[in-house]
């Protein structure tokens, strides 16, 4: 398939680059290891509301970008133990 025919279903990719994370207000849980934990922060763009999720040891690091319906069916899939352990 043409590639160039393929439609864009996701704008992620045109906008991950313009997203302002600097002002962002990140949420987390305790770390009481002090070995670094999950913070998240809601970022609008366009009337669009985006999540990002970075490694608090790493501030400066990647960010991972989802839209509200991934996030919605990330946490869905953690209510339900999706992600639980195997063993």
């Amino acid at each position: 398939m043409d590639q160039s025919r393929v439609p864009l279903y996701d704008d992620k990719a045109a906008v991950r680059d313009s997203l302002d994370f600097s002002s962002a207000t990140w949420l987390s849980g305790d770390d009481p290891e002090g070995t670094g934990k999950v913070e998240i922060a809601f970022v609008d763009s366009g009337g669009t509301t985006y999540i990002g999720m970075r490694n608090s040891a790493q501030p400066d690091g990647p960010i991972l970008v989802f839209t509200t319906s991934e996030w919605d069916a990330f946490l869905a899939g953690a209510r339900d133990g999706e992600f639980g352990e195997p063993w």
